[in-house]
């Protein structure tokens, strides 16, 4: 019997071919050197370790989502990373525990899910982010913020909008202000995020409902917020968002969706999603947190952009590939110093090869870049 599915890949993965190769190692160039550029120093971390490090590392993760093995060595379960966020923060709570804080932490990897998000099946994607380690503060909020923004400029997208939002909005309000039952409070979290006003009222959230109305253009939404907000309780996260707002003014369009929590599972304070024009969904979130340990846990903030859409588009511009043809031959100091001025050379190996068919640009004549 002839195997007919012996080259197919699992639902959710696939290769990159040459052209989106090229424009995924720009890309992550590009995002990489604006990170190093402000200070942000690059760590690797395994792509497998023990469940229970990445598990007990951040608050909300979810282990249903990693793929899982027993280590045949130690007995113990393994898991495939599915976020490299975790995996820094072990490192800042361990190896560099005694290095001076804030700690400033830049990462680049493949992360894997054993399913894709809603609509969309991806289950292994491109994950780049940054971590700053020993604050949760306003200025270091809008650091990260500047950071995720130049860092996507830097890759080739354009019309940039970050949305803000409180993951712990719900939280700060339901503890005196605006009372919620125990068994309350996730309801109206999820009915909150799900601009469900009727649920919202059915989850006895009914004093919630302005929140729905405060999303929107920042400055408009802020306001909105601020209003809602008559016993103060919020006061302190509205000043930062109006000081992380003042910092990117005109760097990004800025709007705000208070109650949003998809995607925030251990933010907490203050989170912030990215997008650009041209790129249907978004390309990144980030916030402040917790490094769980201790007696509270370190604070700390930093976003993951997961570029892979942008990628994609990127990749489908396409643009002049300059590659210069080397004939049988050919002079091979002429042909060094041509790839030591940028052009990327293709060698003839026989009389056959089509410069053309091989996609060269240029043929090497008499010492001269020639046009095909």
């Amino acid at each position: 019997m002839q195997d007919t599915d012996r080259d197919l890949l699992p639902e959710g993965l696939g290769d990159r071919l040459p052209q989106q190769a090229a424009a995924s190692q720009r890309v992550r160039r590009a995002v990489l050197d604006v990170m190093a550029g402000h200070g942000y120093e690059r760590v690797e971390t395994p792509t497998i370790e023990f469940e229970k490090s990445m598990a007990s590392r951040m608050a909300g993760v979810q282990v249903r989502r990693m793929f899982r093995l027993v280590d045949p060595v130690s007995l113990r379960t393994l898991a495939l990373r599915s976020d490299i966020t975790m995996q820094v923060g072990r490192v800042a709570a361990t190896t560099l525990a005694a290095a001076a804080r804030p700690l400033r932490l830049c990462y680049a990897g493949q992360v894997v899910t054993i399913k894709g998000d809603g609509l969309d099946p991806t289950r292994e994607r491109l994950q780049i982010g940054v971590e700053l380690i020993g604050s949760d503060s306003e200025a270091a909020a809008a650091e990260i913020v500047e950071v995720a923004i130049e860092s996507l400029r830097a890759a080739g997208a354009t019309g940039i909008s970050v949305d803000f939002t409180l993951p712990d909005l719900v939280d700060a309000l339901s503890a005196e202000a605006l009372p919620l039952a125990a068994s309350q409070v996730e309801d109206v979290r999820q009915m909150l995020d799900a601009k469900d006003a009727g649920g919202l009222v059915d989850a006895g959230g009914e004093a919630y409902l302005p929140l729905l109305y405060a999303v929107g253009p920042f400055d408009t939404a802020i306001e909105r917020l601020a209003e809602f907000d008559r016993l103060g309780v919020l006061a302190g996260r509205i000043a930062g968002l109006r000081a992380i707002a003042a910092r990117v003014d005109g760097k990004a369009r800025l709007t705000l969706d208070p109650s949003e929590r998809h995607g925030f599972e251990y933010q907490s304070w203050f989170g912030f999603t990215v997008y650009a024009e041209g790129v249907s969904c978004s390309l990144g979130r980030g916030g402040t947190y917790r490094i769980l340990g201790g007696q509270e846990g370190e604070p700390a903030g930093g976003f993951s952009l997961y570029p892979d859409p942008l990628i994609e588009v990127l990749a489908a511009e396409g643009g002049e590939r300059k590659v210069l043809f080397l004939p049988l031959g050919h002079d091979k100091q002429i042909a060094e110093r041509q790839r030591a001025i940028g052009w990327t050379t293709l060698a003839a190996l026989s009389e056959s090869d089509d410069p053309v068919a091989l996609g060269c640009s240029h043929r090497l004549e008499n010492g001269e870049a020639i046009p095909l």
